[in-house]
């Protein structure tokens, strides 16, 4: 309507536009096609076109009906659903059928391949000589209308309704780090000792690198907002965006601060590790080389083990060349060569890495 009104009074602006918009969306490359071919048969005859597209006979003459009970419209050249009318029905016992949905709502959406076995030994108990598979229990439970079952609770006015899902933002599948600061990745790594919790909660700069860490006896949000505000008073740059999985410690606090700064908040997958690839390398890493030689000894004094953290992180950061950088930068070095940091930081600036002695803060200064 906005566009109407703007062109208001110029003759046959409607229907063009309404021709641009039926071409742009309507409008298939395939059907383009064919009536291009139509329109070549038109001007130099059937013995050329088959010549030169190699389309059968019938099959130009098929669409050459389909354009004219289509109105002339290239739209109705559109390919046609290839579906059947009359689909093959899968005739299966009616005991297998009620033992499926027993254990659906036994046990509310449990996939097919967990439900194969149950069906297999329900099939042996009772004699029946053929089990459907996993991918026909699938194809049995959309017949059966899905038998999926969602959670409810009771509002304060007594009525039952369906509880909803929080929706989270996820991470685009072409989204790529261009700058540093772009996406810092945070985590958390426990280890447990008679009983007891250490949390090492981790957080990279994907684009240098350039690792944080440091151990608490708590990963609430709280603990771990406090641990990313001293992450952005050191970083000498904006920080843009911030990927997580989906723990709680990442809710609530961490969330506040991150729209307070307007900082955008990506999430993974549930059960998708790989989504967050950079930091769970380096979790590895940083057990690897670090925290299983000295988590034993320091367990319970989480100060001292924060003292010989600091100094991993500093040689990890400024001396430990990185694979990322074919073994031959170090995180430091591609944070000081970064157009980026040269074009936003000023030589007085104190904030910088250069002027910077630590890379972790004390447990006692976070909490």
């Amino acid at each position: 309507m906005r566009i109407q009104n703007i062109y208001r009074g110029i003759k046959g602006f409607v229907t063009v536009y309404n021709r641009a918009v039926r071409y742009q969306y309507m409008i298939t490359e395939q059907a383009k096609r064919r009536y291009r071919i139509l329109i070549h048969w038109k001007k130099h005859g059937l013995e050329s076109t088959i010549d030169a597209f190699g389309i059968l006979r019938r099959t130009l003459f098929n669409w050459k009906r389909t354009l004219k009970e289509g109105g002339g419209k290239v739209e109705s050249l559109n390919p046609k659903k290839r579906t059947p009318k009359i689909r093959r029905k899968r005739f299966w016992d009616l005991r297998i059928l009620e033992e499926i949905k027993r254990l659906r709502v036994e046990h509310p959406n449990l996939g097919a391949e967990k439900l194969y076995p149950l069906i297999l030994d329900f099939c042996d108990a009772f004699g029946i000589p053929k089990c459907p598979s996993s991918s026909t229990i699938e194809r049995l439970i959309v017949d059966l209308g899905g038998l999926r079952i969602s959670p409810q609770r009771i509002t304060g006015t007594g009525k039952v309704v369906k509880v909803k899902r929080n929706k989270v933002l996820r991470k685009p599948k072409d989204f790529k780090i261009l700058y540093p600061g772009h996406t810092i990745a945070l985590d958390t790594v426990e280890k447990q000792k008679n009983g007891h919790r250490m949390y090492i909660l981790t957080a990279i700069d994907i684009f240098t690198r350039t690792t944080y860490a440091i151990a608490t006896k708590s990963h609430s949000s709280q603990t771990f907002a406090h641990f990313f505000f001293i992450i952005m008073q050191m970083f000498p740059y904006d920080i843009k965006n911030v990927l997580t999985d989906n723990g709680s410690e990442f809710k609530k606090y961490l969330s506040k601060l991150l729209t307070e700064n307007n900082i955008t908040h990506y999430h993974t997958y549930p059960r998708t590790p790989k989504m967050n690839a950079h930091c769970e390398s380096f979790n590895g890493t940083i057990q690897e080389e670090f925290v299983d030689y000295n988590v034993n000894l320091l367990f319970d004094d989480t100060t001292s083990f924060n003292e010989k953290l600091k100094e991993y992180l500093i040689f990890y950061n400024t001396k430990r060349v990185h694979c990322a950088f074919k073994d031959k930068l170090t995180p430091f070095a591609v944070l000081n060569k970064s157009e980026y940091y040269l074009s936003k930081l000023s030589v007085e600036c104190k904030n910088g890495w250069g002027y910077s002695r630590t890379c972790i803060i004390s447990t006692n200064d976070i909490l």
